[in-house]
This record gives C-alpha cells, structure tokens and sequence, in this order.
C-alpha cells in the first residue's frame, strides 16, 4: 500500500505550548511530520509548466495521484496546493483539477 507520508521528515514536539496535551496523553513527547514551506507559483511561472487535467473519481487521493504521476506519494501535497485543495474533502467527484509537470521545475518554483 502506498504510504503519503514516507519519505517526510518526522521531528519530536516537546514544546511547553503543548505541555497540558502532553500530561493528558501521559507522554513525554509527541511525533510529527514535517510540514513543507513553500510558495505558490508566479503567472509567469505557472505557464511555463504543463498540467494535465484530471476528473475527481471515486477513490481519488492526492497519493494516489502523486504516485501515478510522479513515482512518488509523498509530493501528494503539491497537486492540492496547485488546486488550492488543502484535502480530499475538498473536491468532488466530477471536479477537473490540474497535475502540474515536470515535479522537478514545479518544486523550484515552490521552494522559491
């Protein structure tokens, strides 16, 4: 099974903000998963990468699509940020949403 979170960097929060989460969990710490800093692309930058169009199915995932696309599930992230689509929940089946290509070019773009 494809797994969007592998390949992600996973940091211990042991923060004092968290420290009430952290006494009711009775732990010392908790895992998390990196979250990626990046910025959308420019107009200028946008058309300078193709994208294929993609109709939402049911069963549809970020993942999955990353993976059919990419190689890869954990750039899931890129295809819902290109369509201002935070999570799955957020498109419908029949919605078109775009796969922006080449991952390299539209990951120097992101990364600024």
């Amino acid at each position: 099974m494809i797994n969007r979170y592998s390949g992600r960097t996973i940091f211990q929060n042991d923060l004092e903000q968290y420290e009430t989460a952290l006494r009711e969990r009775n732990v010392k710490l908790i895992n998390q998963y990196e979250t990626p800093v990046f910025e959308f692309p420019t107009a200028r930058e946008i058309k300078n990468l193709k994208t294929v169009k993609h109709t939402w199915a049911v069963g549809d995932k970020f993942f999955k699509l990353s993976y059919q696309y990419y190689g890869d599930a954990k750039d899931w992230w890129v295809i819902a940020k290109f369509n201002n689509t935070p999570t799955e929940s957020h498109v419908s089946v029949g919605d078109v949403i775009l796969i922006p290509l080449p991952l390299n070019q539209v990951l120097n773009y992101l990364r600024g």
